[in-house]
């Protein structure tokens, strides 16, 4: 049950602790030869085409064995774990258009591509872009910054490491079911506040968002299912903007115990995203944080992932409070990503 005061710890896959999740079955998938086969014989009519493989879909890329393993990558990241790293991705073959047509095509297979900017755009280089603090096209992936752990406005997000930095940048990840039953364990009060919405500020680049801010829980429920959801970045800009409510001590003493359990070292996992690694985190049950990281002097081997936000058609249904900045809330619906 979980009403409010009969509230108990949730006893499903997604709960994992630590490096328990590295053992799990789901957790690391190697491609094979057939696969990879597939895949670079299943893009190259699009890539002789020049159509652009942005524009492309599930049925313009026919691989049948790596279809079938993706729909279970697609089933695990909503049932299991909720975390995949994918070994193998064919990176030495492929020049950087080749490489993110490939990725493209995969990720057709799990779910829908839904936009990262205003400008609709799909796909999204993570880099350091030389932003400085304060500028309007500062986002946290085009820096080389330490990253706070938090989610995105998409169900599954899935990273392509084309080329790592010379050192740092490290991933993270922590179940955001196993900090709710911590947060309902050690302090419950807490958790009934992070179960309240709090209010989120309109992201800089969210310029087709004309709401000045929108509210959203931490944990919540619909249909019995759990969702997690946090990016303190814009909760903290929306308690310094005069468009939003001003935050409560206890809703920051929350937020600071929520973080206070997520950097416990038995509770998150670290690893390192080499090249050619895919990885993919359902944003529902995983919250994910990058470390600073400092960059080769060559610019060709300059740490750069490649990124794609999916709304996925096995997805839960979410609490109606999340339509605003969601824009549907139905479980399989094509939601997230920001309105052009």
């Amino acid at each position: 049950m979980n009403s409010a005061g009969t509230r108990e710890p949730l006893d499903v896959p997604a709960a994992w602790r630590g490096r328990e999740l590295l053992g799990r079955p789901d957790w690391q998938i190697t491609l094979e030869a057939k696969e990879i086969d597939e895949l670079l014989k299943a893009i190259q009519p699009v890539l002789e085409s020049g159509r652009p493989w942005q524009e492309t879909s599930r049925g313009d890329y026919q691989m049948p064995s790596l279809a079938r393993r993706l729909a279970g990558i697609q089933r695990d990241l909503e049932l299991g774990s909720g975390s995949t790293i994918v070994k193998g991705f064919p990176v030495d073959v492929l020049d950087e258009e080749q490489a993110a047509c490939a990725f493209w095509a995969m990720m057709c297979h799990v779910g829908t591509a839904v936009s990262q900017t205003a400008e609709g755009q799909q796909f999204f280089h993570v880099r350091d872009e030389g932003f400085r603090v304060g500028q309007a096209q500062a986002r946290g992936p085009n820096t080389r910054n330490r990253l706070s752990f938090h989610t995105d406005r998409c169900d599954v997000i899935a990273f392509l490491c084309l080329q790592q930095a010379l050192r740092g940048g490290e991933n993270q990840l922590v179940s955001s079911v196993t900090l709710y039953n911590e947060i309902l364990r050690r302090r419950p009060d807490l958790l009934e506040v992070l179960m309240q919405p709090l209010p989120y500020k309109r992201h800089n680049v969210d310029r087709g968002n004309t709401l000045p801010y929108c509210r959203q829980p931490v944990f919540s429920f619909c249909e019995g299912h759990f969702a997690g959801c946090f990016l303190r970045v814009l909760i903290e800009r929306a308690h310094q903007s005069e468009d939003a409510p001003d935050l409560t001590a206890q809703q920051v003493e929350a937020m600071d115990f929520l973080e206070e359990v997520a950097e416990a070292s038995e509770l998150h996992v670290q690893f390192r995203q080499e090249r050619g690694d895919l990885l993919l985190v359902n944003n529902w049950v995983n919250f994910h944080r990058r470390f600073e990281f400092e960059d080769h002097e060559d610019p060709q081997l300059r740490r750069h992932l490649l990124r794609i936000w999916l709304a996925v058609p096995n997805s839960r249904p979410l609490n109606p409070v999340f339509i605003d900045n969601y824009g549907a809330t139905g479980a399989g619906a094509i939601r997230g990503g920001m309105q052009p």
